[in-house]
């Protein structure tokens, strides 16, 4: 399959005069009712679609700005991501001839193994930084800066359709030099061995609005979730309400909520020791003077109120929505406004995946059983999201060339034109026309 990738990727370069710039990198799952097997592909991992299902992983490098598919791996489903990078980057430069390209990724790109490899092709890459390593004690410092007043915000915005600018985001850049080691190509004489590698890269340093808002939301709602949470341990008496009569019991119960919901820094509780005293007769029978007594206590613990630390919610509120994004492309080929614009299109390659899983292709859940059906399928389909993106990119070029507009495709206003069809409009057109009786 890889040959087949490589000869048809170059024949529609060389045919349709492509002119790459960008290459992005993403992976998807694809869910399917498999038993699984040690050596099979369908192993148990991350999903975003259906966890409780197996699924193998597919690695996709996509032409940007169609979204044309150049290569795909599909591996087993608890493969480790990051390991799928270099091989795709890989067999994309054996596809397209030239040095400069923009590998576009997610965090999962930033190891720097990764970007050092890219790097040493002489190719560019871009991708978020991961929260792993030194990053969020970096990050942190980032934006203390901005706070501080040492760095100035630069605004980025996009026209909306009305011809209104809107804000996408805000942020800053600066520069860095990166060391590490990198093995160095073997020969017959030599054998490979670990050699410095050092380069320049920007940092871009962000806060998205949209993702701003996303997170504060998310937060307001995991706060009032624990503070549900935490009242709702120590109900009012009565049957069927089970007490907590431990103290300890009740300080594990409420630190794992905290900690679930990730707001043990913000939220605070107090809590009283209640007792309910009973005297007893011992023994049976009619109470009376000389008969000997106990005294039987009932202890609950009751949540009072919990309370918001605000002036450190506010902090932390301030730190939401920021973002540093690295890339060895030159400043004088990628400014900030570029950088977040490129990465913001990472719905190009996401429709891919639609389209590959949904509708038309339907690729998810699978329903075919040996690992090399499995393989086969993908591939196969993955071929047709190639014609899917490329006839839409053909038409909708030629169209913006003779600036002109097609009739026809809106079932319910076929007189109103449109320079951006989408391939599946184009071909239910012909799909209509062929079941259409004859007359």
């Amino acid at each position: 399959m890889h040959a087949i990738e490589q000869a048809l990727g170059q024949s529609i370069m060389r045919v349709y005069a492509l002119k790459p710039e960008r290459v992005r990198l993403y992976g998807t799952t694809v869910s399917g009712y498999h038993a699984g097997g040690k050596d099979s592909l369908f192993q148990y991992g991350y999903s975003k679609d259906d966890p409780t299902l197996k699924q193998v992983k597919v690695m996709m490098a996509s032409l940007d700005p169609f979204g044309m598919p150049l290569v795909s791996d599909v591996v087993a489903g608890n493969a480790a991501e990051d390991k799928l990078y270099i091989p795709a980057v890989a067999r994309v430069v054996k596809i397209i001839d030239g040095l400069g390209l923009l590998f576009v990724g997610d965090s999962k790109m930033s190891a720097l193994a990764i970007r050092a490899h890219i790097h040493q092709l002489n190719q560019h890459s871009l991708c978020p930084l991961a929260q792993t390593g030194d990053t969020p004690e970096e990050m942190g410092q980032w934006v203390k800066a901005v706070e501080a007043g040492e760095k100035t915000l630069q605004a980025v915005s996009l026209e909306d359709e009305k011809g209104q600018r809107k804000l996408l985001a805000e942020g800053y850049a600066f520069e860095r030099t990166v060391q590490t080691t990198v093995p160095s190509v073997a020969s017959e004489t030599s054998p490979a061995k670990e050699q410095a590698l050092e380069w320049r890269e920007q940092v871009f340093v962000v806060r998205a609005e949209s993702y701003r808002k996303r997170l504060l939301d998310g937060l307001e709602k995991r706060l009032q979730q624990a503070t549900n949470l935490l009242l709702a341990l120590t109900p009012p008496p009565g049957r069927g309400k089970r007490q907590i009569q431990d103290e300890n019991a009740l300080f594990q119960a409420a630190d794992s909520i905290l900690k679930t919901y990730g707001v043990k820094d913000f939220l605070t509780y107090t809590f009283e020791r209640q007792e309910k005293r009973q005297t007893k007769y011992i023994g049976r029978g009619r109470g009376n003077a000389e008969r000997p007594k106990r005294e039987i206590i009932r202890v609950r613990y009751q949540m009072l109120t919990v309370t918001r630390q605000e002036e450190t919610l506010a902090a932390h509120q301030k730190t939401l929505g920021w973002r540093a994004y690295v890339s060895d492309a030159p400043a004088d080929q990628l400014t900030l406004e570029q950088a977040v614009l490129t990465y913001r299109d990472e719905w190009i390659i996401e429709r891919g995946f639609h389209r590959l899983k949904g509708v038309p292709l339907s690729l998810d859940p699978l329903f075919v059983r040996n690992d090399d059906q499995v393989i086969g399928i993908t591939n196969l389909l993955s071929i047709a999201v190639r014609m899917l993106t490329l006839i839409e990119f053909v038409v909708r070029r030629k169209l913006q060339q003779n600036q002109e507009k097609l009739p026809g495709l809106i079932e319910n206003n076929p007189k109103k034109g449109l320079d951006n069809p989408t391939t599946e409009r184009l071909l239910k057109v012909f799909d209509c026309e062929r079941s259409s009786p004859s007359i």
